[in-house]
């Protein structure tokens, strides 16, 4: 499921109409994919978040939270091993943008238990407290940084998380032949968005556009094409 890098293209320069309003060259056009991917991507968790505060419908297609669940699934990533050192700090897994739970493989238990999440700030008043110390059995962690964490009690293997990965960068590759470029599927990569967002990407793509190529022609046709996206998904 994804979206095909060439088409997108294809749909933006007619819509443009490269004869008159300036051609929009691959090295631009992949620039400007990238970053209506990701502004497409992370609109997805403010929607959410919206959504989730209205009522919502029993049906399966048109209920809006299951909607975006769907289209964020295609990101998620369950029980990937995290890399711990032998103090307890462990790295999360390139690409990451949104981290969710943590478990470890409790030797004691003989299964994964959940290794909570605390502010820096709470660490030392936690593990001074006879109630609320970390143990082999509950666990805690922090994120010392962007990307890092430290566990407590110390925790040096057996960490897996569940996490919400980046979209993979798209590019549009061509091979040149007689002077022009031709598409060339096999050294391109793809939108890693559902399926459903190839008009979304087509506007954001003209709204960049339209900006470098100083045409504020694209601006109500990327408008106009938007109203109608969102006049269907109301």
């Amino acid at each position: 499921m994804a979206v095909n890098i060439d088409t997108v293209y294809q749909r933006v320069l007619a819509i443009a109409n490269k004869e008159q309003r300036g051609f929009i060259t691959p090295q631009e056009y992949n620039l400007f994919a990238n970053q209506a991917q990701m502004d497409i991507f992370e609109q997805y968790f403010y929607d959410l978040d919206q959504f989730l505060k209205m009522p919502g419908n029993d049906s399966t297609y048109a209920d809006m939270v299951d909607i975006i669940k769907e289209k964020i699934d295609i990101f998620e990533n369950y029980r990937t091993a995290i890399t711990m050192n032998s103090s307890g700090r462990g790295s999360f897994p390139s690409g990451y943008y949104r981290m969710g739970e943590l478990y470890y493989n409790c030797p004691s238990l003989s299964r994964y238990v959940e290794i909570e999440k605390i502010n820096q700030n709470e660490i030392h008043h936690i593990q001074n407290s006879p109630l609320t110390s970390p143990n082999a059995e509950m666990p805690v962690y922090v994120q010392i940084s962007g990307t890092a964490i430290q566990t407590y009690p110390t925790i040096t293997s057996g960490v897996v998380c569940n996490y919400i990965s980046r979209p993979s960068s798209v590019n549009w590759s061509a091979t040149v032949v007689l002077g022009e470029s031709l598409y060339n599927a096999n050294a391109s990569t793809n939108f890693q968005l559902h399926d459903s967002e190839e008009s979304e990407l087509v506007i954001k793509v003209l709204e960049l556009a339209g900006i470098t190529i100083k045409d504020p022609q694209l601006y109500p046709i990327a408008a106009q094409e938007e109203a109608q996206n969102v006049q269907q998904e109301k």
